[in-house]
C-alpha cells in the first residue's frame, strides 16, 4: 500500500483552476518531487493534502484512509507534516515557542526530547532558541520552518518551495540535513520546487507540473539526464 496516494486531482479557486488531473503516488521513505514553475499547481497539491484547499473531483488517501474534507489539524494528526512556502514562521515568538506550537498535537511529555532532536538536526536553531524567529536569516527561518514541522513527528514531511530565496550553499546544507532526517526518521517526503535540479538530485521520483496538469513523472535522475526535460524544465 502507498503512504500516500493521489488520483485525478482537481482543484480549482472559483474559476481558476489549480490542478487538473494529478495523480501520483508516494511510498513510505521516498522522496518524490513536485516541480514546474509558479502556477504549475505545486502548492495547490499540498494545500489539498492539507485540507486547506477545496477540490471537487479526485481523492486523497494517506495509509488507507481518504482524506477528504478533514481540517488541517486532523490532518496533521494523521501523521503529515507541511512547511509552507514562505517560511510563516510566527516572528514575534520565540524560536522555541515556534517549535512547541508545530508540537501541539504531540502528548506535553514528549516535547522537551522532541526539541533536543529538531536542535540536533539544525544546531543553529539551538543557538537561537531565545531569538524572536522574526529576526532570524531567511536560512534560519527556513531551518524553523521545517524544524516546526517535524514536531508533530509526521510519518510524511510536505515542502512548499524550501530553497526559494536562498544562497546556493544554504540551499545545498538544508538538502543535505533532509536527507539525515529522511534516513533517521524514515520519511515520506514531498518537494515542491521550482529549483529543478536540486529537487529531483534529492529524489527517487518526479513529477513535473504546468498550468495544473502533469507533463511527465518518472525516475528522478532518469528525468535529470532527459535532454527534452532539460531543456524544457532544468533551463539547460
Amino acid at each position: 500500500m502507498s503512504k500516500l496516494l493521489i488520483e485525478d486531482l482537481r482543484v480549482t479557486y472559483g474559476p481558476i483552476v489549480g490542478t487538473d488531473g494529478v495523480t501520483l503516488r508516494l511510498n513510505q521513505g521516498e522522496t518524490v518531487a513536485l516541480i514546474g514553475a509558479n502556477g504549475a499547481g505545486k502548492s495547490s497539491t499540498l494545500k489539498a493534502i492539507m485540507g486547506m484547499a477545496h477540490y471537487a473531483r479526485g481523492r486523497i488517501v494517506l495509509d488507507g484512509a481518504d482524506l477528504k474534507d478533514l481540517k488541517p489539524s486532523l490532518v496533521v494528526r494523521r501523521g503529515v507534516g507541511y512547511s509552507p512556502e514562505g517560511r510563516r514562521v510566527f516572528p514575534d515568538l520565540s524560536v522555541l515557542d515556534n517549535l512547541k506550537v508545530g508540537g501541539i498535537s504531540r502528548p506535553r511529555g514528549e516535547l522537551a526530547m522532541r526539541i533536543n532532536q529538531i536542535y540536533g538536526y539544525f544546531p543553529r536553531l539551538g543557538e537561537r532558541a531565545k531569538q524572536r524567529a522574526g529576526s532570524l536569516s531567511g536560512g534560519e527561518q527556513q531551518m524553523l520552518a521545517i524544524g516546526r514541522a517535524l514536531m508533530s513527528k509526521p510519518t510524511l514531511l510536505m515542502l512548499d518551495e524550501p530553497s526559494l530565496g536562498l544562497a546556493p550553499v544554504l540551499v545545498e546544507r538544508i538538502g543535505e540535513i533532509l536527507g539525515e532526517i529522511q534516513k533517521a526518521e524514515g520519511l515520506a517526503v514531498l518537494l515542491a520546487e521550482q529549483n529543478a535540479t536540486w529537487a529531483l538530485s534529492l529524489a527517487d521520483r518526479g513529477v513535473i507540473l504546468d498550468l495544473g496538469r502533469m507533463r511527465m513523472s518518472g525516475n528522478a535522475a532518469e528525468l535529470l539526464n532527459n535532454e527534452d526535460v532539460r531543456k524544457a524544465y532544468l533551463g539547460v
